[in-house]
């Protein structure tokens, strides 16, 4: 109890605290304390492509994905695997431009090309089920919560490249849900060792605030996961 207790201080604490930067820093300075017998704490970074499931036109969205895990063992080599990715964008690439009110801008983007980029929080609730202790799946439901979308407008005008980007905050709910599943493997047969593998997330909510259009986001994720702190309570 006392164990659990502090997990939960100790991950609010970073999740409330937290930028790319100060991610960092809080997880070095923390990792050991939110290290147990029971808990593994670490950092996990990658890459993601996203799509928009319901857009024919859009094409995948490549980001850079970082985040902080955590895998609570349960029994029988079953862990809850859970954490937050706080950089990490959703969205797609490759629509045709839409009209901004404004004749000049207009003429320059209307046969360019728009971006949709959906910077969201992601929080899975993975259950996460070990083999041998090296091949891992896991599978559950995964929240997300938007902020600062924009809009991103591209095209080429008089022999070079332009771009326009507009914040489209109103134009989406804040509240993203879905199902994530994945694989992964770890590079050492120790409890706690550093893993990558894949994820897919599908999202089951129509995050668009227009009646006309619905956005339903999905993204592949392709990530290495790193312990913090771990060192001593393997020893």
């Amino acid at each position: 109890m006392k164990n659990f207790r502090k997990f939960i201080v100790l991950s609010l604490l970073v999740f409330f605290s937290v930028t790319v930067n100060g991610q960092v820093l809080i997880s070095l300075v923390f990792g050991e304390a939110l290290n147990t017998d029971k808990i593994e704490f670490g950092l996990a970074g990658g890459m993601s492509r996203s799509y928009i499931n319901d857009i024919s036109s859009s094409k995948g969205l490549n980001s850079f994905d970082l985040g902080f895990y955590f895998h609570v063992y349960l029994k029988n080599n079953s862990y809850l695997s859970t954490g937050v990715h706080v950089k990490s964008n959703v969205g797609a690439t490759g629509m045709p431009t839409y009209p901004l009110g404004d004749a000049a801008i207009d003429s320059i983007y209307q046969n360019g090309t728009l971006t949709k980029k959906i910077p969201c929080f992601y929080v899975p609730i993975l259950f996460h089920q070990r083999f041998n202790n090296r091949w891992y799946v896991e599978l559950g439901p995964t929240l997300g919560l938007i902020y600062k979308p924009t809009d991103l407008f591209e095209a080429t005008h008089d022999g070079g490249d332009l771009s326009f980007e507009k914040t489209v905050m109103d134009d989406y709910k804040r509240i993203d849900a879905g199902l994530q599943c994945g694989v992964g493997y770890k590079f050492k047969k120790e409890i706690k060792s550093m893993s990558a593998g894949v994820n897919y997330y599908y999202g089951l909510v129509d995050v668009s605030n227009n009646p006309d259009l619905t956005i339903k986001n999905s993204a592949f994720y392709f990530f290495i996961k790193i312990p913090i702190g771990a060192g001593k309570d393997e020893k």
